[in-house]
């Protein structure tokens, strides 16, 4: 067995120890507050969702699915044709990890009496929605919104009440928008790395944006719907800075209006604000920076108009969300381990590699890591604000694909070995869990 010889390298694979410890020792210590009774509403130590051992016939399919990723993964595509395979298999992906559970592993989430979906019959006007969405937001109110709804801004649900009206209304048709945008999202990640980094890096990444354990709640949540609307806001914003004259400036506008959308369906997706400048900065192109703000605020100002304050909203679910019994019971001090455990699981040994390597090499002055370097901070910032205590597996899903970017750094000889790391966490997750997304 070859060894390895670079001292970034080495730093991956201590990253990847790291994390497994950090792992291993959030599962102890939240075994040890449940034996304590402490609630944790989360079902298992770490995870949302059961623990749930099983291995029905349907597992084969993810292993098929996995097996092809890592065969092909060497094999040189066009361009193009690259961005619309790594959809494709990213969808595949996620759909059969989810299918280990049949139907109800794909609708399970969208179909959960606090999601999106059970809001949808309460709204008579779109208008009125907005005007009156901050009302509803506290527990305390006379008729409050789902867990969900009253977490999130009105983008959500007024996505899926709109998806209703045209009549695709229910899980069905929820699961699949969710699943198609945030496939896309791969493709947009890539175009932005390629756009900052160079084809070459980009490239180095694809097969494990694919095969991310993310996987696992991208076809389960609406949170991939947020995921590929904001990646594909910062992706225009990264093209905008390579093109010329009024394309520039209309990539630029288009991407200023996804990422104001993307604000107004996830609160957190503002900590992405550092990500979209970074994507602009680095080719010292401020011109899109100044046209993409514009886009920003005619969302904002759009929604105000309508009678939506997007700080409004956000100071009521703050308050929600303090006074809720989840932040009242789940202690702090163990969530700001154990959100980090998670997202480990959730990017995989590759990923947490990836970013070891960056941190760990002179690299972390170029453009290579711009992606996963700014993210991870954005994500650190997350993580000490504590207005997630858990379920961050799905919560940053937003944050994954740029955090794997950093996979592109690591030694093309082990590629094959990380990408079936990464597949078998993924297995590993569905079929010992059963995710509650």
């Amino acid at each position: 067995m070859p060894t390895l010889r670079s001292q970034p390298q080495r730093a991956g694979l201590v990253a990847v120890g790291g994390a497994a410890g950090l792992v291993a020792a959030c599962i102890v210590l939240g075994l040890g507050l449940r034996a304590d009774g402490v609630r944790l509403y989360l079902g298992g130590p770490l995870l949302a969702g059961s623990w749930d051992p099983r291995l029905p016939i349907a597992a084969a399919v993810p292993v098929l699915v996995g097996l092809v990723v890592v065969a092909t993964a060497r094999i040189r595509l066009p361009w193009t044709g690259l961005l619309g395979a790594s959809a494709v298999a990213a969808a595949a992906w996620a759909v059969s990890l989810a299918s280990v559970d049949g139907r109800d592993g794909l609708l399970r989430g969208v179909s959960s009496v606090h999601d999106y979906l059970a809001d949808v019959p309460r709204v008579d006007s779109l208008a009125g929605l907005l005007s009156g969405y901050v009302g509803n937001v506290s527990a305390d109110a006379a008729d409050p919104w789902t867990t969900h709804v009253g977490g999130h801004p009105p983008g959500a649900l007024l996505v899926f009440t709109v998806l209703d009206r045209l009549g695709l209304g229910g899980p069905g048709w929820a699961a699949a928008l969710c699943i198609a945008v945030g496939a896309s999202a791969v493709p947009a990640v890539l175009i932005t790395a390629r756009a900052v980094a160079g084809e070459q890096l980009a490239r180095a990444a694809a097969p494990y944006l694919v095969l991310t354990p993310a996987a696992v709640w991208l076809a389960t949540s609406a949170d991939a719907l947020f995921l590929g609307v904001s990646a594909w806001g910062i992706a225009a914003l990264a093209v905008a800075v390579r093109a010329a004259g009024r394309s520039a400036d209309a990539l630029a506008l288009a991407g200023g209006v996804l990422l104001g959308a993307a604000v107004f369906l996830s609160y957190g997706l503002v900590l992405l604000g550092p990500l979209a400048v970074a994507v602009v900065v680095v080719r010292r192109r401020l011109r899109a920076l100044v046209v993409g703000a514009l886009g920003v605020l005619v969302v904002v100002g759009a929604f105000a108009a309508l009678g939506f304050w997007w700080v409004s909203g956000l100071l009521a679910t703050m308050e929600r969300v303090s006074e809720g019994p989840a932040a009242m019971s789940r202690p702090s001090w163990f969530f700001l381990l154990a959100n980090l455990a998670v997202v480990a699981i959730a990017i995989g040994p590759a990923g947490v590699a990836g970013l070891g390597t960056a941190l760990g090499t002179p690299a972390r002055r170029t453009a290579a890591v711009v992606l996963p370097l700014v993210t991870l901070a954005a994500v650190l910032l997350a993580d000490v604000s504590l207005l997630s205590k858990g379920e961050v597996e799905r919560i940053y899903l937003p944050f994954f694909g740029w955090l794997l970017t950093a996979t592109a750094l690591l030694a093309p000889r082990w590629r094959t070995g990380w990408l079936l790391a990464q597949a078998g966490t993924a297995l590993s997750v569905q079929l010992l869990v059963r995710t509650s997304w």
